[in-house]
């Protein structure tokens, strides 16, 4: 049932509720340049599941992964790396794995957080409900967050195989295009 411009949750939209959306995506890239950050004082190419789960997707979806790296979970050296990869207008999209729970060393939400002039907040909801429904209230602990700066696309995920193919399945892959297009008008 439809109240002003919103929709009551459970009821179908009118039918011209999907257009605008439905138009941005069939003008959408169906291949974007990614680069993937793994953060970790521990992982190494070889046990770097997360990461490489991560390429594996992308490359699976059509998109194009532009470079990789691992660093520890130190903020300057996250910060620093993400700021090249800004500086790089091959770059469309970074999405990073690791340092995004509340131990002392999980420091990629600070870092990456004082880089994005936009942030996507329901992606970290969306992110933290669906974790919910797979690992229960645990998922509170994740601060996985998204967002933009100028014209790149920045997600950070946790750095758990199960939840970067959450994140990526559910969430980024079904939108990747989408967003990069919206950055680009």
């Amino acid at each position: 049932m439809k109240i002003g411009r919103y929709y009551t949750p459970g009821m179908p939209p009118a039918d011209d509720a999907g257009a605008a959306p439905a138009q941005h995506k069939a003008a959408a890239p169906a291949s974007v340049a990614c680069y993937v950050l793994t953060v970790s004082d521990s992982r190494t190419p070889d046990t770097d599941t997360g990461g490489k789960a991560i390429r594996d997707l992308l490359e699976a979806a059509g998109h194009t992964v532009s470079g990789y790296m691992i660093v520890r979970d130190e903020p300057a050296q996250v910060t620093a790396r993400v700021r090249e990869q800004l500086a790089d207008a091959r770059t469309q999209v970074v999405i990073t794995t690791g340092g995004t729970g509340i131990t002392s060393r999980d420091g990629t939400f600070e870092a990456v957080d004082g880089l994005l002039e936009k942030r996507l907040d329901g992606f970290g909801e969306l992110f933290r409900m669906l974790s919910f429904h797979e690992i229960g209230a645990a998922a509170m602990m994740s601060r996985a967050t998204a967002g933009t700066a100028g014209r790149t696309a920045l997600f950070v995920l946790p750095g758990s195989p199960g939840a970067v193919r959450l994140a990526m399945t559910r969430l980024i892959l079904p939108e990747l295009g989408h967003v990069v297009q919206q950055l680009n008008r």
